[in-house]
């Protein structure tokens, strides 16, 4: 134990960072930051009478802040060929200097840089998930080879291999049980809240944990072919592909910068000749074209809406990642829900138990849950947990105890020999002839039973489930009343699916799914309804919450699946989501109104250039106060 303990610590110790390093991931927030100071100390300057230190504060304002802009759009114009919208804010904010208006040029190197810095740290924070799987995976396995054990880097693994996994150690690759018997937790594989029983010839998964028993397990699969890599590669892949709305806004960046260079260019020469403008007045106009056609109030327009829904979304326990997933929120037709965790508890409850006539109801419940406590099993640690809520007694202990692997437990007390588990352990003809089969009833209700036995005879059953959550029907019937279709996806069984699905007021289920599934069916509703939201809790889940449009994780969940989510709901809230949605909408149509109110403050501002009626102090506050008025309305969104 101390061997693995320091095993553990030393891989989880992480190296210390200098102070550069601690810095880098903000640096262009941090140069943004000094810009803005430097505009203010300029301005300043400029009004005493400092000109020449208040352009000094300018330039290094243009510098500081424009940098990591500038140098982002010349490496994507030299890698694509093509002119984007970082250049043409550079190229207005050296318009603005060119005819001395350093002020308003400055202004737009730090509105851009500070939006590109924020970007830059939600997509620093994007790709932590697939770390945090890989430490989920062993790094070695324990090889039988002609009876001699040899521990090798789980990438030597063949086909065909013995490997040995002890009680308490996850399983280094996907096989199948030669020999042995135990309980398997595979909730990082299946989502199940309750472990499985495996016998010889059942199939295991890498990175699901043995809880009892030694397994001798023959390898099936290469390493780089199993399950667990599976889900690391769907993260990768589902997170790699780019959105619609990222595709289109990347083509209309270039066509607008062309259009708009394209015309400033025409500005310095056509009215010269057709007009009869003086030189200086065509490059003038020329000029204030370039600072009044600069999309700073367009850009306005998204980020201070999408920073204020996500204060808003923040405040009331919801977590957007990026402005991104807010956004595709209102567009969602379908919404998939993991049982375990989400919709339900994710632990196993104890709700019926039925005892034999003649028997005292109190002293099974006891007895059952004394033999249970010396068990980690989840379902033993209910139903000792239900004892002693229902009775407020003190345990009584066994004069003797033996755990018979992959059955059950055994006990006596005094003149009473006891049993507790499985059908077939205490036999399946009485368990499921038991209270006028009581057991077949409950089971197709989604519980698991455990059945008691005393001196031979059966003195009871215990049902167990893992219960929906008191706000979840609540939740989807206010999804449904949006016209949003609910589905569940589980890798419990068939009958556990249908009860769930019932109880919980979703439209469809489907059960016994791996992430494989997961991310097929999502696909599926993806065809048939566009917009799709995944909600999950687990680290099965992270492909599917990778794969739709919108990934909602539950804040109790693993750390992978809060990684992988592009929502989180903080108090595993359900009933969030329908607000999520609704404070969505609300966002958009205000992106849409800013998006409108600038192009056509754009339109008028040009217009009035063309015509000779527009000054560059007037061009200049039209401009930035329709900026203004953009990021007014867009502060609504905090209430």
């Amino acid at each position: 134990m101390a061997q693995g303990a320091n095993a553990l610590a030393k891989q989880n110790s992480v190296p210390e960072l200098s102070f550069f390093e601690k810095i880098k991931p903000h640096a262009e927030l941090i140069a943004a930051s000094i810009s803005g100071i430097l505009i203010a100390a300029g301005w300043i300057l400029n009004k005493g009478d400092s000109e020449t230190a208040s352009v000094i504060a300018f330039i290094l304002a243009y510098v500081i802040g424009g940098f990591a802009k500038a140098k982002e759009g010349i490496e994507a114009t030299i890698e694509d060929k093509e002119l984007n919208v970082e250049m043409l804010m550079i190229f207005a904010a050296i318009g603005s200097a060119i005819i001395g208006y350093w002020t308003e040029g400055a202004i737009l190197i730090f509105i851009f840089a500070m939006s590109g810095a924020l970007e830059t740290y939600t997509m620093n924070k994007s790709h932590k998930e697939i770390s945090s799987l890989m430490e989920l995976q062993p790094e070695e396995a324990l090889r039988i080879s002609d009876g001699v054990e040899e521990r090798v880097h789980v990438s030597e693994l063949e086909i065909g291999d013995l490997i040995l996994v002890k009680p308490g150690e996850r399983i280094p690759s996907d096989g199948k049980v030669a020999r042995g018997q135990t309980t398997i937790d595979q909730a990082a594989i299946t989502g199940e809240s309750i472990p499985v029983s495996k016998d010889s010839g059942d199939d295991v998964f890498a990175g699901t944990v043995n809880l009892t028993g030694s397994l001798t397990v023959e390898i099936t699969k290469r390493n780089d072919e199993t399950l667990f890599q599976k889900i690391i590669q769907l993260v990768q892949n589902a997170q790699s592909e780019k959105s619609p709305s990222q595709l289109f806004i990347e083509r209309f960046e270039g066509t607008y910068v062309k259009v708009v260079l394209a015309v400033v260019v025409l500005m310095m020469f056509v009215p010269h000749y057709l007009l009869g403008w003086s030189w200086t007045e065509t490059f003038y106009r020329a000029m204030v074209l370039l600072v009044v056609a600069s999309p700073c109030a367009l850009v306005a327009s998204i980020m201070p809406a999408t920073l204020s829904a996500i204060s808003n979304g923040a405040k009331h326990g919801i977590l957007f990642k990026g402005g991104v997933h807010l956004e595709n929120l209102s567009h969602l037709k379908a919404i998939a829900f993991d049982k375990t965790g989400t919709l339900t508890k994710g632990k196993p409850e104890v709700t019926d138990l039925i005892v034999a006539d003649g028997l005292d109801r109190d002293e099974v419940l006891l007895k059952a849950a004394s033999i249970e406590s010396h068990s980690n099993h989840p379902l033993a640690n209910a139903i000792v947990k239900h004892s002693k809520e229902k009775l407020g007694k003190e345990l009584v202990h066994p004069e003797s105890i033996e755990d018979v692997s992959g059955w059950g437990v055994k006990a006596h007390f005094e003149n009473e020999d006891w049993k507790i588990g499985k059908a077939d352990f205490v036999g399946r003809t009485e368990a499921e002839a038991f209270s006028g089969g009581a057991a077949v009833e409950l089971a197709a209700e989604g519980k698991t039973i455990v059945f008691i036995e005393r001196n031979g005879q059966l003195a009871g059953l215990i049902a167990l489930k893992d219960v929906v959550r008191e706000e979840t029907k609540q939740a989807i019937d206010l999804l449904k009343s949006e016209g949003i279709y609910t589905v569940m996806l589980t890798g419990d069984s068939q009958n556990t699916g249908k009860a769930i699905a019932a109880e919980s007021h979703v439209e469809g289920y489907i059960a016994e799914c791996l992430p494989e599934t997961k991310v097929n069916e999502l696909k599926k509703l993806k065809e048939q309804y566009g917009q799709v939201a995944m909600v999950g809790d687990g680290i099965n889940d992270a492909p599917a919450l990778a794969t739709a449009n919108v990934g909602i994780a539950m804040g109790e969940g693993s750390d992978v699946a809060l990684e992988t989510a592009d929502v989180v709901l903080m108090k595993n809230d359900l009933p969030k989501i329908a607000e999520a949605i609704n404070l969505s909408r609300r966002m958009n149509r205000i992106v849409k109104q800013n998006i409108v109110f600038s192009i056509l403050v754009i339109m008028v501002l040009i217009a009035s250039n063309f015509l000779q009626l527009l000054d560059l102090p007037y061009g200049v506050i039209g401009h930035e106060g329709s900026t203004i008025l953009v990021i007014l309305n867009s502060l609504r969104l905090l209430k």
